[in-house]
């Protein structure tokens, strides 16, 4: 475990003289965490509240309509949206609605904010949640149409007793490049062709001592093709052609977070893939993507065709499948765009 290198008040100072900057950037910049920057405001507009999901999900889901906001480091997710049927779990919880859809683990969850902060636009208020290492997991964030006197109601009732403007982080755990076990690779094959459920894919990775980017370089063309450097941006553009709606999954170790969908406004900016659609914004690094893959895993219901994305660590930026809803089954057109796309020059 490491503590902050600088205390609260300065870092308050640095931050005063940066008002501008968004928080992940400044906290990178000032060699400490997200969460770290936060907490020194606690009592500066900021309250520590539990953690743990089951209360964060039903504080959230009085607050009305809002943004929901789930990120990695090459990429972030917005959907507009109101929580709610939320189902708790031990190990997994969801929010199942048709624009907020979560994948929530919460062991990650271990520390959370309600933020209230002044800006050119006015007062902005947020709930904010952050991993053992002080990288941010989710972050509701209220507009003007949502309830604002439920979150002033939030701040009295669920503040905790420790508002410490300081915290101690657990280092960050590297992430893992692709993990093949070459002595296993027929099984692999073997095994990955009786599939019946995608979720079961990572079950039988882990259990050959794999990984899933590992799985993919070994697999061979019948499971997984690696695809060229441009096949990012190439499957945007034709999804916003063709209107073909897909699931979109971006993510963390602590959540999950999915848009289903069409992509309509696709507004690349120098190095960002930007879609900019009115309940839906995805803001992605492009240049921070090393590796893509288009990937067939057999299911009950027919193949799951999806392209998937990894930076250079090995770390997985962001998934696209095909929707299998009843009444709006875009798998075919999908597949279509997927096998369209470029692979890797031999």
């Amino acid at each position: 475990m490491s503590a902050p290198t600088l205390n609260a008040e300065d870092i308050r100072a640095h931050r005063s003289a940066a008002p501008d900057a968004r928080d992940r950037d400044f906290a990178e910049r000032l060699g400490i965490s997200e969460a770290a920057l936060v907490a020194a405001y606690c009592g500066h507009g900021v309250t520590r509240i539990d953690p743990n999901p089951d209360a964060v999900m039903s504080a959230v889901q009085e607050l009305g309509e809002v943004m929901a906001l789930t990120r990695n480091a090459s990429c972030v997710h917005e959907k507009i949206g109101v929580y709610d049927n939320y189902h708790p779990g031990h190990h997994a919880a969801m929010i199942l609605t048709e624009d907020i859809d979560l994948r929530i683990f919460p062991r990650h969850w271990q520390h959370a904010f309600l933020v209230e902060r002044e800006s050119d636009g006015g007062l902005r208020r947020s709930v904010q949640v952050f991993d053992a290492a002080g990288d941010a997991v989710h972050k509701t964030i209220l507009r003007n149409g949502s309830n604002h006197a439920a979150f002033t109601g939030l701040v009295s009732r669920l503040a905790s007793e420790n508002q410490s403007q300081d915290c101690i982080f657990n280092t960050r755990a590297p992430d893992e490049p692709a993990k093949i076990a070459t002595d296993k690779v027929d099984i692999l094959r073997k095994e990955w062709r009786r599939l019946t459920d995608t979720h079961q894919f990572l079950r039988l990775v882990s259990r050959l001592k794999m990984n899933r980017l590992g799985a993919y370089h070994v697999a061979g063309p019948a499971f997984a093709r690696k695809l060229a450097s441009n096949a990012v941006s190439a499957l945007l553009t034709d999804l916003q052609r063709t209107e073909t709606e897909v699931m979109l999954f971006v993510g963390n170790p602590g959540c999950i977070q999915i848009h289903t969908g069409a992509l309509c406004s696709l507004r690349p900016m120098g190095s960002w893939l930007n879609v900019m659609d009115p309940r839906f914004n995805l803001h992605l690094r492009s240049e921070a993507v090393s590796e893509v893959w288009a990937v067939h895993k057999p299911r009950q219901r027919g193949t799951a065709i999806s392209v998937e994305a990894f930076d250079a660590k090995g770390a997985l930026i962001f998934q696209v499948f095909g929707v299998p809803k009843e009444g709006r089954d875009s798998r075919p057109a999908f597949r279509a765009i997927v096998e369209g796309l470029q692979e890797v020059a031999a």
